[in-house]
């Protein structure tokens, strides 16, 4: 519907909604009856009673029209019935008119005047805070009455006005103060299993907030338990296992050192070497990225001590000098590393290029290499997953190594996607929070 895509998306935004709303409504409602059915009424029948003094005033001075009645009429309504009286000889009405904020209380006023007056008449509710200003054409001038603004207009209304105004200021801000004390348990929940899913330290959260956001937080607490017990668990299980094998694997290097060289041995001793490599590659898979804490990195320094690293030809690289970023070093090396020997496994030159915009910072890893297929990509991610392309053709490996990369990244809170590079190869693209 189109009215949903301006309602509020936040959970704060939609309670203050639910409650104000009604309130607004109510209080517009109970304005509107209340200036229609009493203060409308009680302002027509003031303006009725000033209309028919002035009215009669006028007829007492058509009567006798000199300037001793004037001020005899003024001696009698100005302190019996707080209106002067006043003749401004040969001057005419005002042909300007300036209407009240209130526009009710002009036309209430004219409309008892019209009713009772058969002269042409003036008046201004505005120029004046606590009187009005009343003119009456004669023949002699003009009749200038000022009337005290409370016989004219009933003062109740405003005082309703502030104390409605008031009363909703008060309940928004009571509002407002309740629902932020119960969105921020939320909001603290989200930034839990925010962190959590970054590998991030959480031991300082705790649940709070009503009985169903604690429930909530009590079982995201339970759930991280279980996951953690299941990661030990595994990396326990598989250094285990890497250990026992790697027992007899070492006896049989030594056998195999004492056999002299055919082409026979040499083949056995190839493949002793691979499965060690294997199990290096299982057990790296396995052990995860627990442990390490994140570091504020100037990422320029941090890629060029992985390149020193790297076997020659080292990889070019490309980065501004003021990027940093928060990242668990050791974590994010391996997944560096793991791109870049994948790249020189498939092509002699690879290149390393570092941007940012607003929000993240990219590691670009480049290569010459045959590059993977589109439609192939999204098995390359795959754990021990190796793909039967010209890209994998007697190349070692197990098929692990964009699988922790993009573990690695993940838990950071980015992406590693593979793209086609401009160098004609594959393009592995880190895009890591900032």
């Amino acid at each position: 519907m189109p009215l949903k895509k301006y309602l509020p998306k936040s959970l704060f935004g939609r309670a203050l909604l639910i409650i104000m709303l009604p309130i607004a409504i109510m209080q517009m409602a109970v304005a509107y009856f209340f200036f229609n059915a009493h203060w409308n009424q009680v302002t027509a029948n003031l303006s009725d009673s000033i209309s028919a003094d002035v009215s009669v005033a006028v007829q007492l001075y058509k009567e006798n029209p000199t300037t001793r009645e004037v001020e005899r009429l003024d001696d009698m309504l100005r302190p019996n019935m707080e209106l002067s009286v006043a003749l401004e000889e040969g001057d005419n009405l005002p042909v300007t008119t300036r209407d009240s904020f209130f526009s009710n209380l002009d036309k209430t006023l004219r409309r008892s005047l019209r009713n009772s007056l058969t002269d042409e008449f003036w008046f201004d509710t505005t120029r004046y805070p606590n009187h009005i200003d009343i003119r009456v054409a004669v023949d002699d001038g003009v009749l200038r009455f000022i009337a005290a603004r409370e016989r004219v207009f009933a003062p109740t209304g405003f005082v309703f006005i502030f104390w409605l105004i008031t009363a909703t200021v008060l309940l928004s801000l009571v509002s407002i103060v309740f629902i932020r004390n119960q969105a921020k348990p939320i909001t603290e929940l989200a930034a839990a299993a925010d962190a959590f899913g970054k590998g991030q330290d959480i031991s300082t959260f705790k649940p709070t907030g009503a009985s169903e956001v604690r429930l909530a937080g009590q079982s995201f607490l339970k759930m991280r338990g279980r996951i953690g017990r299941h990661i030990e668990q595994r990396t326990t299980m598989l250094a285990g296992v890497s250990h026992d094998l790697r027992t007899p694997l070492t006896r049989l290097k030594l056998h195999l050192a004492m056999q002299d060289d055919s082409e026979e041995t040499e083949a056995a001793r190839q493949d002793i070497k691979d499965m060690e490599s294997m199990l290096g590659g299982y057990l790296d898979f396995a052990r995860g990225l627990e442990g390490e804490a994140t570091e504020f990195i100037e990422m320029k320094a941090f890629l060029s001590s992985i390149i020193s690293k790297c076997q020659d030809p080292r990889p070019e690289l490309i980065a501004p000098e003021e990027i940093s970023a928060h990242i668990r070093p050791q974590a994010l090396e391996r997944a560096v590393m793991n791109l870049i020997s994948n790249a020189q496994k498939y092509a002699k030159d690879c290149r390393i290029s570092l941007t940012e915009d607003e929000t993240n910072i990219f590691i670009a890893v480049e290569d010459k290499g045959p590059g993977i297929p589109e439609d192939k990509r999204g098995e390359a991610f795959k754990a021990f997953q190796r793909l039967d392309t010209a890209r994998n053709q007697n190349i070692e490996g197990v098929g692990l190594g964009l699988s922790i990369a993009r573990d690695i990244v993940q838990i950071h809170g980015g992406a590693l996607r593979l793209e086609d590079s401009e160098l004609g190869g594959l393009k592995a693209l880190i895009r890591l929070p900032i």
